[in-house]
């Protein structure tokens, strides 16, 4: 499966912080925004991503990641040239995923949990049709809502409804098979005049081939587009790295317990970094085997709970 973040636009609801700057570079406590997106998909196992942005802002992003190569990746990039709706992202995409199945990730999302990096990878081994993510929120006016059935089938989806059938938004990150570069040549432009994403997963779930994975409480997730959820998502990271002395969306980390990179590269990145708490816990990491308690929850006592 390949990936893609879609880091356009022009931010408006950030205005002035985005005049000059992308909001995907923005910092969300000690990290580029884009960090966190790209920490998604590389969670899922995903190397080979494709970074679509608008033509000023994307060689910022070229001299952020530069080719991938650091972290075992391949990075490419692609200009969008104004913002036609997030389904464009595959067509602009298509040479790209070739053949393959495809994650879309917004480069404004970021979604953390014990446990996502399973649901991720589980996704990622995605055979036909389309998952998305359902996240229970307090007003689904505010976003796309789905609605499923008792098997995590999709049922309904709207776009900001004002009656919502469900409490249950839908993040930004999607998992398609190949049929979706077809599917969004497909759709037409809303009344807003872009391709929507929701009109993509609605043909997914006419054909019945639509999953739903509900993200509980033990999961959080932030579309960082406005100001207020911006430094929600900078005071969450910061509570948790400094709380529990880890790094959230950490690259290197990521692409060593991946076997993508080696001791020695995470190591030569921590020099880089220097005396910095990003580069103190590079060095931790490669120093000692960071300790994972994932596997404690695979015991046969908990299964059975």
């Amino acid at each position: 499966m390949k990936g893609i973040i879609l880091a356009g636009g022009s931010a408006t609801r950030l205005y002035p912080i985005t005049l000059a700057v992308s909001k995907q570079m923005l910092p969300v406590y000690d990290k580029p925004m884009i960090y966190y997106p790209l920490s998604t998909l590389m969670m899922a196992g995903i190397r080979d991503v494709l970074i679509i942005s608008t033509p000023v802002h994307l060689p910022a992003f070229e001299s952020l990641l530069g080719d991938g190569s650091q972290y075992g990746m391949n990075l490419q990039y692609k200009v969008q040239e104004k913002p036609v709706g997030l389904a464009d992202a595959f067509i602009l995409g298509e040479e790209f995923i070739g053949d393959d199945n495809v994650a879309l990730i917004l480069g404004d999302n970021m979604i953390y949990g014990s446990r996502i990096e399973r649901i991720l990878k589980a996704s990622s081994n995605l055979k036909k049709g389309g998952i998305i993510f359902g996240y229970k929120v307090a007003d689904p006016t505010s976003y796309g809502v789905v609605e499923i059935d008792d098997k995590g089938k999709a049922i309904s989806i709207e776009e900001k409804p004002k009656e919502p059938k469900s409490d249950l938004a839908v993040p930004g990150i999607y998992f398609y098979d190949n049929q979706v570069v077809k599917i969004a040549k497909s759709i037409k432009p809303s009344a807003r005049g872009e391709l929507e994403i929701t009109d993509v997963n609605k043909v997914y779930m006419e054909k019945g081939q639509l999953q739903v994975i509900p993200l509980g409480s033990g999961y959080a997730w932030f579309d960082t587009g406005s100001a207020d959820r911006l430094s929600d998502a900078s005071d969450y990271v910061k509570a948790i790295e400094l709380r529990q002395g880890t790094q959230i969306a950490c690259l290197e980390e990521i692409s060593y317990k991946n076997d993508w990179i080696s001791k020695e590269d995470v190591l030569k990145n921590a020099k880089k970094y220097g005396k910095t708490l990003y580069g103190k816990y590079l060095k931790k990491i490669a120093d000692e085997e960071v300790k994972s308690y994932s596997k404690i929850f695979d015991n046969e006592l908990f299964k059975k709970q």
